[in-house]
């Protein structure tokens, strides 16, 4: 199985990517990014680009995949939504209109978030909901709508995110109370990376999967 990871260096994306590397049905892994994930290994190939609006330039770098692991994002607080929608919307559909135009099979894995609704008066929640919808109209072998609630950073993976890590080490010796309290809100970054093998290798029971229904689907 060949698969390719944007967002890997984020703290979900770099979480999958782990994941990924160490599955043995896991043929080779393909990043894309602005800068280089701190990850050497024999299955990975890292190809940088910098235009997530215009791909031509790399799409010969783009084919004979399996599945597309979208893990790219950014935190809404403090951008407007027409800039927000440009990273979370405008990048995920020019990326995937190449990916399908190169691999017409491909399955599509897509981090959006608990609370994503494209009717929804939150701004980061409709536009996450409308980049779930461009998605699932597109004609993939299969798309996925990952919604994790709060996400624990395992593996040595952390947030890119200053102001995250710092919440991170706050709240890091209350994890099992919160665990505890909301564990149907609670998942972590090997959980979400087994979910999405898993969901491209024996199919998912629905399109979109709330935090239960990622643990579960971790378990295999």
């Amino acid at each position: 199985m060949n698969i390719i990871i944007f967002g890997a260096s984020g703290m979900v994306g770099h979480g999958v990517l782990l994941e990924c590397l160490d599955d043995p049905s896991v043929t080779s892994v393909k990043t894309v990014g602005r800068s280089a994930v701190p990850v050497e290994h024999a299955k990975l190939t890292q190809i940088s680009h910098s235009d997530f609006l215009d791909f031509s330039a790399i799409a010969d770098q783009l084919g004979d995949l399996d599945a597309c692991f979208w893990c790219l994002g950014v935190a809404s607080s403090g951008m407007t939504e027409e800039a927000y929608t440009r990273i979370t919307h405008d990048f995920t559909v020019a990326a995937a209109k190449v990916l399908l135009d190169k691999n017409p099979g491909l399955k599509m894995c897509f981090i959006s978030g608990q609370g994503t609704d494209p009717d929804s008066k939150t701004m980061w929640a409709r536009v996450k909901g409308k980049a779930e919808n461009a998605l699932l109209e597109m004609p993939f072998a299969q798309a996925t709508m990952f919604r994790p609630g709060f996400i624990r950073p395992l593996r040595g993976v952390k947030s890119k995110t200053k102001l995250y890590r710092f919440m991170y080490i706050v709240i890091w010796p209350f994890t099992p109370l919160i665990m505890l309290l909301g564990g149907k809100s609670v998942t972590d970054t090997v959980s979400i990376g087994q979910a999405m093998l898993n969901a491209v290798k024996n199919g998912t029971p629905k399109a979109i999967l709330d935090n239960k229904d990622i643990n579960n689907l971790a378990e295999g």
